[in-house]
């Protein structure tokens, strides 16, 4: 699995522990983590909560990777931003029992986790924690076992009706403020790594033109 880390700018001094623990734990899942940043309070490329959930909704309906971890002071912000982009089901984590049950109910291919409430000693444990929940499971498997059945149907139904609340991602990036969508993602990092693992030529091919102008 390829797994994004995104940071928002009031945590980017964070950026270096959560990738270290987060990459950490994925080897021993065999999954891949690329950090998108932003990489520490000096980066001069900066990301609100907003420009995070825009970067994930890019970075999941390319296909570029599988899953996004990111998050915010509380958590709150980022996984509203996330969550208001199609084939993007971003949950709440604050703990290890959050992070196993989203993912074994849910079934949902993004979280956002609070970097700054109850992020004191001890926080490179708790990670650690919640990232081998996270990724100890392919998900859906559901929670307990007498829910499997409802859970898998009630998630299959949630997607349906995205698919009919949400518009295409490509029709919204053509209909975004091009300067806001173009600081998102005018950076090395994501040009080094996006344009490699994208899956979705329209989205590839417009994100491309952009850059270029």
């Amino acid at each position: 699995m390829k797994i994004a880390l995104i940071n928002e700018n009031s945590q980017a001094g964070k950026n270096k522990l959560i990738y270290e623990v987060l990459s950490k734990v994925a080897s021993k899942h065999g999954d891949e983590v690329f950090n998108f940043g932003m990489f520490g309070d000096e980066d001069k490329h900066s990301l609100t909560y907003v420009k995070a959930g825009l970067l994930a909704g890019i970075l999941l309906n390319a296909k570029a990777v599988d899953f996004v971890i990111t998050g915010c002071g509380t958590g709150e912000g980022a996984m509203l931003a996330l969550n208001s982009f199609p084939n993007v089901i971003c949950g709440h984590v604050v703990d290890a029992s959050d992070a196993f049950m989203f993912r074994e109910i849910n079934d949902g291919n993004a979280v956002s986790l609070p970097f700054a409430k109850d992020f004191g000693w001890g926080a490179e444990l708790k990670l650690e924690d919640i990232f081998e929940k996270l990724l100890s499971t392919s998900g859906g498997n559901g929670y307990p076992k007498e829910r499997v059945v409802p859970e898998r149907e009630n998630k299959q139904i949630l997607d349906n009706v995205k698919q009919i609340t949400y518009r295409r991602m490509i029709d919204i990036l053509k209909d975004i403020n091009r300067d806001f969508l173009k600081e998102t993602i005018d950076y090395p990092y994501f040009r080094e790594t996006f344009f490699k693992n994208c899956k979705d030529k329209e989205i590839g091919d417009y994100l491309f033109k952009l850059l270029q102008n």
